[in-house]
Formats: structure tokens, sequence, C-alpha cells
């Protein structure tokens, strides 16, 4: 036994006396040599409870054997899990009494355990692998998985939908599926991600077997297995609309910029859309949004600005044309008179004046010809005598540098303005060649248009550099023409310098103007899509809060339940952005808790910024309420933390902060009676130097680089601050990182307490006759079932037109829900008619659009999707349900 490499043990005599080998010796670890000779049970004395039965039933005589057995052991100086397979076996004396037992062991702790933690990892990759089955499956776009021979291993349903079936596909390579694909931009896509290993993209026509062309943004991802991921989609309809879109951009600019004459669109109110060239290149000012009195206080000559509004608001009143003359800046700080003529365009459906066209018309010419025509009629003989004199001061007075000049070379003549413009003296420009001046690379042009204008004896005008005295060059824009000496011409040069600037100006407004209008056709195109979504949600949401309701189901079922509307609320949550997005959500300015609003974005800010970067919350304790809309304003703090994190690429600080301060300056101005809360995001990033900051809040202005950002976060919530009548301020310096502070006024009201409304109990017979009025069948479906659920008697119509007849035909509702946007007669409408009869009739509109336009003020309002309990708060401020 002492010789033999397994472990082995005799436990001997009444006091179980332990003798053991080597091999045992190892399972005692920190026990040895200790244990030599002393009590089994006593050596053993963490597991003496499940070792006794054993050893006293081997010490009844019956051998016990057990392939595994768990033992909690205190052998190295902790408790740790063991497993052993051994064999008691009684040991008798020469009478046949047992005096002791004979075990031989083995430790299999290493086995059992790696068994097990076997089955545990291959059913929690069988678990993974089905949570992205589902994934896959539910995909609104196709996946392919493909093999690096090319073989189609796998696609999801959206794929099979799109393209072929399974049995067609799976087990076939890609170039036999899709013929012609191989040597295709998706075919050279597909190998160069398979052969690189690196994520591709790209967005390809492809044309199918049928003819029929589509789009499809293409992203291949290779596997760690060597395999490719490929994921696509539909964007047929987008490359469509932007084509359409830029089409139309095109052929309006090209128009408008083909007038001569100033073009000009503003809103109802007067505030300006849009200018065309002209408009720049004659003030030098690029488009900005001002109001009509802002524009004329800039640009219009003082003295005709007051008859200027005034005309203007004539217009608005009697709704005719806008007609006055009056006299524009320019660029130079001259003013010139213009015609300024508008119509205006009426909405077809109110009538309201919702733009302005108009054009204003140089007639500065022809008034000063008519001045002149009066002045010569009155001073003809004082004019000629001041001829000379006038010449002589125009000569000297110009900002243009007029000069007479020579066919040899030589200048004769300079006015001052040359001095102005390039800093040379009168002397040092007479006594050297004109061409000296001139680039080396513009020398030959110029000398030739002026050689050209001596042999044909026809003005001519070109542009040039002149160098400075100071070791410059200036652009000028010259007119020359020749003198009827034919040895002599006069030159007139205008420095173009701001010019240029100006048309950089320009087109960088024009590309900002492309930019916002394509933004309006996605929020036109979002809206939309939400308000249909809107009441996708509706029944969804309404049948799975009956269900909770009701207690439905098993426990089981009742989780699954739970988790479905979690994730129709966060869908819902969704929507409500989306509408944000597309300006159909309405601000709804309250009473709001910041303490608490913060505290419950600040799980969502932590997620979104990333582990990187440190999240912190300073928030004043007896902080009054501010006056906001609170949905706005956590998109607002959720743009400020995405810009943040974005300013510290490498990680940093976050700090969201809320403190009662003094009001900026601005904003005290505007009124604000209360005082002002200010919140703000503060991070450690870069910062900005002065000229990023001043054009921070500029609408599309970015520096994340092109197709990292939309250039619209901060201004849509400077935009959101100026409209709750507060303001936004940025405090910045390079290295110093940045804090973007939202000024809000403080509310007078307290928040409203956001807890849910209770669902009142059943009653025990119905509380009169609810109408309930939508078009869509599953949405009055839903909504019927919580009425009745209420206790009300339901009677439903699918329209407006239906709701009058049930009305005609008898019924006397106690209450009426209707949907507002219907074909036909709408909720306002319909809501209209039946208050003509009965002004006391509980109304109640529900909506899927959040816009509030067109409803009257007095009507109560409910947006889709809503669940019981917030229809039954809705009614119960109606006064059509008791609390």
């Amino acid at each position: 036994m002492l010789t033999s490499t397994q472990p082995m043990f005799i436990a001997w005599g009444e006091d179980r006396t332990l003798l053991y080998n080597e091999g045992y010796a190892e399972i005692l670890a920190a026990k040895h040599p200790a244990a030599l000779g002393r009590d089994l049970l006593e050596v053993w004395e963490e597991i003496r409870s499940d070792l006794l039965p054993i050893v006293d039933q081997a010490y009844g005589g019956e051998p016990v054997h057990m392939a595994d057995i768990e033992l909690w052991m205190l052998r190295k100086g902790f408790l740790e899990e063991t497993h052993f397979a051994f064999s008691y076996t009684p040991v008798r004396d020469d009478a046949g009494v047992v005096r002791g037992i004979f075990c031989a062991c083995l430790e299999i702790t290493e086995q059992v355990v790696g068994e097990r933690r076997r089955r545990e990892a291959e059913a929690a990759l069988r678990e993974r692998e089905e949570r992205l089955r589902h994934v896959l499956d539910g995909m609104a776009e196709g996946f392919t998985l493909i093999a690096p021979d090319f073989t189609i291993l796998e696609q999801n349903p959206e794929a099979a939908r799109r393209g072929r079936p399974n049995d067609e596909v799976i087990g076939r390579s890609h170039w036999d599926v899709y013929p012609g694909s191989e040597d295709s931009e998706l075919g050279r896509l597909l190998k160069s991600a398979m052969a690189e290993q690196k994520p591709a993209s790209l967005e390809h026509r492809y044309v199918w077997e049928d003819g029929r062309p589509q789009w499809l943004d293409m992203r291949a991802y290779p596997t760690q297995d060597g395999w490719l991921a490929v994921f696509w989609r539909d964007i047929t309809e987008q490359k469509q609309a932007e084509e359409r879109l830029r089409e139309s951009e095109a052929r309006f600019r090209l128009m408008a910029d083909a007038v001569p004459q100033i073009v000009w669109i503003t809103d109802g109110e007067g505030r300006v859309e849009f200018f065309n060239k002209q408009w720049s290149a004659y003030t030098g000012a690029i488009y900005h949004p001002d109001t009509a009195a802002e524009t004329s206080e800039k640009y219009v000559h003082p003295d005709d600005g007051a008859a200027t509004m005034a005309a203007f608001e004539e217009a608005r009143r009697t709704g005719g044309a806008f007609l006055v003359e009056h006299r524009i800046r320019s660029k130079s700080g001259d003013y010139r008179w213009f015609l300024v003529r508008a119509e205006p365009y009426r909405d077809p459906a109110t009538g309201e004046i919702t733009r302005w066209f108009g054009a204003s018309v140089d007639i500065h010419d022809r008034r000063e010809a008519e001045a002149r025509l009066r002045d010569l009629n009155e001073t003809l003989a004082t004019q000629v005598a001041e001829r000379s004199a006038e010449r002589d001061r125009l000569w000297n007075l110009s900002q243009d540098m007029l000069a007479r000049a020579d066919y040899t070379g030589m200048m004769s003549a300079v006015s001052p303005a040359w001095a102005d413009v390039l800093g040379w003296s009168e002397t040092e420009l007479l006594s050297r060649g004109y061409a000296t001046f001139m680039h080396p690379e513009d020398m030959p042009p110029t000398l030739e248009a002026i050689q050209r204008m001596s042999v044909t004896g026809k003005p001519t005008r070109f542009e040039n550099r002149i160098a400075t005295r100071d070791g410059g060059y200036k652009p000028i824009e010259w007119t020359v023409a020749p003198e009827p000496d034919g040895a002599n011409f006069i030159a007139v040069g205008r420095d173009i310098s701001a010019a240029r600037a100006r048309e950089a100006e320009l087109v960088a407004a024009q590309d900002a103007l492309r930019q916002s209008q394509k933004m309006e056709a996605m929020g036109q195109l979002t809206g939309g899509v939400a308000h249909d979504f809107n009441n996708l949600l509706m029944p969804i949401i309404g049948g799975l809060d009956m269900l909770q309701r009701r207690d439905f189901g098993t426990e089981r079922d009742r989780r699954l339940i739970d988790g479905a509307l979690q994730s129709a609320e966060r869908a819902k949550t969704l929507v409500q952005r989306l509408l944000a997005f597309a300006r159909r959500q309405p601000l709804q300015a309250t009473s709001v808790d910041l303490k608490q609003l913060v505290a419950n974005m600040a799980e969502l800010v932590d997620a979104t910024t990333g582990p990187n970067v440190d999240v912190r919350l300073e928030v004043q304790d007896d902080l009054p309420p501010a006056e906001a809309d609170p949905n706005q304003l956590e998109m607002a703090i959720l743009n400020l933390a995405v810009n943040a994190r974005d300013a510290m690429p490498d990680g940093g600080t976050l700090t969201i902060s809320a403190e009662r301060g003094a009001p900026p300056s601005s904003a005290r101005a505007a009124g604000g009676p209360h005082g002002y809360v200010r919140l703000s995001i503060a991070d450690t990033g870069a910062g900005m130097d002065e000229e990023t900051r001043a054009r921070a809040v500029e609408p599309f202005f970015s520096t994340k680089g092109v197709g990292k950002g939309t250039g619209l976060g901060l201004s849509m919530v400077h935009g959101l601050a100026a409209q709750l009548g507060g303001e936004l301020t940025i405090d910045s310096a390079p290295g110093e990182g940045a804090t973007v502070s939202l000024w809000l006024p403080v509310s007078q009201s307290q928040p409203e307490d956001g807890g849910r409304a209770e669902m009142p109990a059943p009653s025990e017979g119905p509380v009169g006759a609810a109408l309930l009025v939508d078009d869509e069948d599953l949405v009055r479906t839903t909504t019927a079932d919580m009425l009745v659920q209420l206790g009300f008697q339901v009677v439903e119509a699918n329209s407006g037109e239906h709701a009058l007849s049930l009305i005609a035909g008898g019924l006397v509702p106690d209450l009426l829900v209707t949907d507002h946007l219907m074909p036909g007669i709408n909720g306002a409408e319909l809501a209209r008619r039946l208050r003509a009869d009965r002004p006391d009739l509980p109304i109640l509109i529900v909506s899927g659009y959040a816009d509030a336009e067109g409803l009257p003020t007095d009507l109560a309002r409910l947006t889709k999707p809503f669940r019981s309990a917030e229809l039954t708060a809705s009614l119960v401020t109606l006064g059509a349900l008791a609390k």
C-alpha cells in the first residue's frame, strides 16, 4: 500500500487511527503529516457529517463504493469544492470481527468541475445563438452569411423576401445565385472585404433578373471565423427623393439667379427666407433670417425706413400688393434707389398670407436722371461752370483707382485712390512702367488686352493682381477705354478683395440653403412616418396595458407582457423624438423639476457617452422649478452630451449642473420677472477658439468633419432657449474644455405629479354612453375596450359622417371620444357641430399627431398611443368620470 501511487488509507480500531500512503498525503495537503495516527473523523472535521454514515456502514461490515461524492474540504487554508471516487472495505481479524476499514480513493475534482463548466458554456452558447437568430429574423434589412469560397451559408427572412428563397440560395455560390455579380461593384466589395478582412460598404444599383432596378445599401463585415456577414437594405426611394430635391433646388436657384433684379421671399410676418445672388452682390451681405423691421434698419436709408414699414403693414392689413420706393445701402456704403414690389401668397386652406414674393428693381439711375434733368432745367448755366470742378472732385475723391496711360507702358496721371489702395506714392507710380507693378503671371494677358484695345479702338475689361508697397498683391478689376488721340487710354481700377471674400461666403450660404431644404424634406417624411407609427402603436400599447391590468396568464406570461409593454413605451418615446425633429412636436412649456429631470437622464447620458467619459451631476438642492418643455429639454441635454463626448475622444469628465443664477444681459432685457435657472453641460475636452465659439450656434456649422454631424445640435438648443424666453451661452477656450449653459425662466407653479392615474374600479353599472369615432379599426377597437372597462356603453363610428348619422338617429351620448385627422369631417369640426346643440358635452380629441394645429384651445386632447391610465386621467379632468 505504501508504495502504491493510488491514494489509500486505513482507519484502525475503535478510535479510527489514520494510516496512509504518499498518494493520500497529497490529498491531505496542509493536514499532512499531522494527520498521521489521528482519528480519521477529527482529521476531516469539516466533512465529519458526510463521512460518519459511510464509516459507520463500513465498520458495520458492509463495503461502501461511490463513483462521485462532493465534499467541501479545508486542506489548503480555505474551503474548496472537491469530488472523489472511492471504495471503503471492512478489515476483519482472524475471528471475523471488523477491526478497521481500508479505502482506495481517487480525486476527480478537476474532471467533474471541468465537465460542469463545459455543459454551462454549451448552454450559454446555445442561448446566445438563439438570441442572435431572433435579432436577425426580426430585422427590417437583409442579412446573408458567406463562406470564404463565397458559398452562401445563411440568410434571414428579409433577405429571402427581397431576394430568393432559402432552397435556391443556401449552399450555393453567391456568383451562381446572382449571375453577373462577381465582376460588378458588389463583387469587388465582397472580394475586398473577404481578402483584407476589413469592413466595407457600398451604395449599389442592382438590376434584378426581371429587369427591375433597385438601389441597395450594402455593408460587409468579416467575422472571426473568416466568414463574411453582409447586411443590405433598399434605399431606392431615398435615392429618388434626393435626385428630385437636387433637380428642384437647381431649377429654382438657376431661375432666381438669372433674374437681374434682387428677388426675395419672406414669411407672412416679413421674416426673410430667401435672397438671390443679386442681393449679396449689391449689399455684400449674406442671407440672414431677419424680420422686415431688422432688414429695414440695417439696409434701408434712415429717412425711408418709417415709410417702408408703414407700406408693408398696410399691405399686410389689406392683403394687397406691397409697393414702395426707398434707398438701399450697397456694400460700399452708398445708397441707391429701388422700386420694391411684392405680392402675397395665401394658404389655400385658410386664406391667410403665408409668404411674400417680391423683387427690388434698381431705379437709381432713372431717379438721378430725373433729378439731373430738373436741376439742368433750373441751373443750366451753373452746371456748365461747375463741370470741370466736378471732374476734379471725382478724380480726387473716387474710391476707384483712376489713371491716364499710353501704349508705351508709362502712366501720366494717377488719382489719390492709388495710394489708399496700394500704398504707392504718385512719384513712384509715374516713374516706373505700369507693367512692373503687375503679378508676373498676369503681365502677359494684361499687356495683350491693352495691345488688342489699341488695334480695335474699343473699351475692354480684365482682372489682374497689382503689387502693394508692403510686398503683397491685390486683385483689381479694370475698365480701360482708349482716348481719341490713339496714343493714350483711361483706366479705372476697383479693388475686389472684399468681393472675392463675399463670393466665398455666398457659396457657403448656398450650401447651407441646400442642406436646410434637405433637412426640411427629411423632417416632413419623418413626421408622416411617426404619425402612422403612433396609430400602429395604439392597439399594441392599449392591448398590452389591458392584459397587464387584468393580470392575464401565468407568471411567465405576465413577465413577457411587461417586457413587451416596456418596449412599446420606448417606441412611443422614439416617435415623440421623431416628431420633435420633424417640428411636429409643439413647445409645451410647463413647470419642470430640473433636479428630477437631470437625475432621470443620468443613465441615458452615461450609456450614450460611453465608458471613457465620467458623468457627474451637480444640482443645487433648493433649486426652484423652471419653465420649459421637458421632452425638448431632454433632447437638448442629450444633444449637448453627445457634443461634449465628441470633444473628448480620449475620454474625460462631463458635468451636468443646475443652479439659480443672475440672468444674462439679453435674457434680462427680455424681461424674466422671476429670475433664471442655469442648466450647464461642461466637458474637459479640447475647447473652442474665439472664432469657433462665435459661430457655434449657426445652423449647419460643425467642426466634426464631413458626414460626422449635421451642425444642427447647438442651433436647435439655442432656438429652444430663445423660444422659452431664455438664452444659450458658451464659455470656452482652447485646451480648457467648454461649458454650454441654458438659461431658463423660473416657473411660478409647482411641477405636476408625474405618477400614473389610478384606474377606477369597474362600475357596478354603466356610467353613460360614449360615442367613439376613429377611422382606424384596430385603434377604435382598443379604445372601445378601455371605455367599456371604465363602465361606458360604447357606440362606435368609423367617420365623422357616420357619427352624425347616429346622432340624427336618436343617439344621445354622454361623452364624445374622436380622432382628429380623418377623411371627410375631422374631429374638430365634429366637436363643433355637437357643441352647437350640447355645449356641456364632454369631448376628448385623440390623434397620432403631436401637432395641435387646427384644434380649438377649449378642446381636451390626448396623443396616441395612450394607456388606460392616461385615458382615465383625461376623462377625470373632463368631468366625464368620477375620481
